[in-house]
């Protein structure tokens, strides 16, 4: 017997419920995605409308990717694509992605990810659809290439006049953490193209706001966005308390643990020293063959961070997909191991400072390492090269802390 609309909902819902077999949330508190408050109340908006997808791996109703949800329930989609890492997560960083064909779903993959350059989608494309579905899971940093994808879309949707509807999920660090340099205009770049920290503090869909409302987009025309938000989403939620489970974002954050040490540990890409990739634990891991850490010095800054540092040995390798060619790849290196932050959400006060002052810790403790260029782009600043216990932040982080009040959706 074929299965009648209600009934896939009725199923796609429970899957919801049920939850699925990756890491296991640490609590029973549920936040209702804006994926899953699509499906539940705004499908009749959709009806006979053209729809595009711009999502990753992480545009999940429970188990099951919305492209697949979407389409069970007869939504017309007509058109994918693809962020950095691809529409299904299974290229590396910073490797290009190509157009194609969703070989699941039979449909057209638009690549804007190319060369290291994040691309906006093509006027003729963005002019055969009514509605744009943004919907990909953010880790909280100016440095993730998720959010300058949302710029460009926000931008080549209004020149083209297609809406955009952002289906809203939890910044993983938490609603109240903002922390770091705010990005210099010199420093832009793929991985950083707004004035904000490094910690935002914002969800998507607040970021998009704000975006709009500060004129940080390079259009003069009106930019027709929708934001589907969350329920049951607090802003002291760190990710372990929203009850979600929890899908990479990209194929070097396995855990939330990666994920959240990486707002600080994140610097360690713009040195010569080793941030885990080729290791199972990526931004958990940092050193290099010639890294001779004192334990001691781990131990105090642990104990000021409230997170424990272990001395640790490791040697990267060639993982495909994830890290083909690793800083010192398969060398004996030495460093420092981060350990397990998921068994309390409150662990590690400041990831981003906590970073910034374990990275120099460890350039002085290896006595080849170089800083390279890239770390400018990623700090926003030079001042991270000379400021290495910072203290404040400056006047434009005020400046933005106060600004942000305007735009914020949860409370």
């Amino acid at each position: 017997m074929k299965k009648t609309r209600s009934y896939i909902l009725y199923i796609l819902l429970a899957t919801t419920i049920i939850g699925c077999t990756t890491q296991k949330p640490a609590n029973t508190v549920k936040v209702k995605t804006g994926a899953e408050v699509l499906i539940e109340k705004h499908l009749p908006e959709l009806a006979g409308k053209r729809v595009g997808l711009f999502m990753n791996p992480t545009a999940r109703v429970g188990n099951t990717h919305v492209l697949d949800t979407l389409l069970a329930l007869d939504t017309n989609i007509t058109a994918l694509f693809a962020p950095e890492h691809g529409f299904r997560g299974d290229v590396g960083a910073g490797e290009s992605i190509k157009s194609g064909i969703d070989s699941a779903s039979g449909l057209p993959v638009h690549s804007l990810y190319s060369g290291g350059k994040i691309l906006k989608p093509a006027p003729e494309v963005l002019q055969n659809l009514d509605i744009i579905l943004f919907d990909m899971q953010d880790v909280g940093a100016r440095f993730y290439t998720y959010n300058v994808s949302m710029k460009r879309l926000l931008v080549a949707a209004a020149d083209a006049g297609t809406e955009v509807w952002i289906l809203d999920r939890p910044n993983p660090a938490g609603g109240d953490y903002v922390a770091g340099w705010v990005l210099e205009d010199q420093y832009r770049s793929a991985v950083g193209d707004y004035p904000i920290p490094v910690a935002h503090g914002l969800t998507l869909g607040e970021l998009a706001l704000m975006a709009i409302g500060e004129g940080w987009l390079e259009t003069d025309n009106t930019v027709n966005l929708k934001i589907i938000e969350m329920e049951g989403w607090k802003r002291s939620y760190k990710w372990p308390e929203t009850g979600l489970p929890w899908f990479p974002p990209s194929p070097n954050l396995p855990h939330f643990d990666n994920a959240y040490a990486y707002l600080g540990t994140c610097f360690f890409e713009g040195t010569t020293l080793s941030e885990g990739r080729g290791t199972d634990n990526p931004f958990l891991i940092m050193g290099a063959p010639t890294t001779n850490i004192n334990s001691d010095d781990l131990t105090l800054l642990g104990e000021k961070y409230g997170v424990k540092l272990d001395t640790v040995t490791f040697t990267p390798i060639s993982m495909p997909g994830k890290a083909p060619n690793p800083k010192h790849k398969d060398a004996k290196s030495h460093g420092v191991q981060i350990s397990s932050l998921s068994n309390n959400a409150k662990t590690l006060t400041d990831p981003v400072k906590f970073g910034v002052e374990l990275m120099h810790l460890m350039m002085q403790a290896t006595p080849d390492a170089e800083y390279r260029e890239f770390l400018k782009k990623l700090a926003g600043t030079d001042q991270i090269l000379t400021d290495t216990e910072p203290t404040s932040w400056g006047a434009s982080y005020t400046d933005y802390v106060e600004k942000r009040t305007s735009y914020l959706i949860y409370k």
